[in-house]
Parts: structure tokens; C-alpha cells; sequence
């Protein structure tokens, strides 16, 4: 009988970031405490970058897109905000979106898998994503489950499964 599987990977659904972006530009706009800071937030490339007059709103549209992300359904752990640093007269603060899962963090959710997990599973790191495959699907559940209730920095996602 053929192995079953499912892959570990940390992805980003970027529609569900742009809606989530598109939301906070309009509550932004309409908001009272927002009038006259020159607040904005933008994509810029890949990264997002939010401008406003004082360092305050600036972490204050922040958390108005964080607010905007967790009601999508998405991870605050995709998000790697810096500090606001002032530029001029206004203030950039840059978020990046961190995708993939790293070797170090591969490495980590191996040894989770082979230390904790059920003995007959067995985890493959490819590239950015993990391999995890296992002669009994319930095994392959416990690992999910596992992996779902370790608090690890990254967010994870469980496709492929079969």
C-alpha cells in the first residue's frame, strides 16, 4: 500500500492581504481620528508601506489593518512590521509579508515531527515546504494536530493531503 501524505507549507493568499488593504484605506479615509494626518497605506512592491504625520497614527493604521487581516482569516504571523522611522516630515512604517518556511524552521518542524509525532511518519523538507508522509492516515491527523497546537513564529498551512 502506497504512503499517504499532505505538505506543511506557509503561504500567503495575497487577494485576501489586498482586501484586507483596500478595507483599511477606506476606513482610514472615513475615520475622524485619521483627518488631517496624512495618514495612507499602499503597496510598494512587494512590501506595504503606511505614512501618516506622527509615529502614533502611524501604528494606529497598523493595527487597523491587523484589525482588516484577522477578520479575513489570515495570520498576524505573515506580517513583519518595522518600526515607524521618520522620513522628511512623515513618518513610513514597513510591513513585509514573510512566505515560505526557512530551513531553520523546516529543521524545527522536523524534529517536532520525529521527537513527538507518531513513530511510522516521516517529514522531507523540499524546498520551502515539508513533506510528511505516513503508511496510516490517522497518524497523519495526530501530526496535524500536533504541529496545529505548537506555537510556533510561522504560519502554517496543510495542503496536498492525501
Amino acid at each position: 500500500m502506497a504512503d499517504s501524505s499532505f505538505d506543511v507549507v506557509s503561504k500567503i493568499d495575497r487577494q485576501e492581504v489586498d482586501n484586507a488593504l483596500n478595507q483599511t484605506v477606506k476606513e482610514v479615509g472615513h475615520r475622524f481620528d485619521f483627518k488631517g494626518t496624512g495618514a495612507s497605506i499602499a503597496w510598494s512592491g512587494q512590501d506595504i508601506v503606511i505614512k501618516a504625520n506622527s509615529e502614533e497614527r502611524a501604528n494606529a493604521v497598523l493595527d487597523v489593518f491587523k484589525e482588516k487581516i484577522i477578520k479575513r482569516g489570515l495570520s498576524l504571523k505573515t506580517l513583519d512590521a518595522g518600526e515607524p522611522k521618520l522620513s522628511g516630515k512623515e513618518y513610513h512604517l514597513a510591513v513585509a509579508l514573510k512566505e515560505g518556511i526557512d530551513q531553520e524552521h523546516a529543521k524545527k518542524i522536523s524534529k517536532i515531527i520525529r521527537d513527538e509525532g507518531p513513530k511510522g511518519v516521516k517529514a522531507q523538507i523540499q524546498g520551502d515546504e515539508l513533506r510528511v508522509s505516513s503508511k496510516k492516515k490517522d497518524e497523519l491527523q495526530d501530526v496535524i494536530a500536533l504541529l496545529k497546537g505548537k506555537d510556533l513564529d510561522i504560519a502554517l498551512q496543510f495542503t496536498n493531503y492525501r
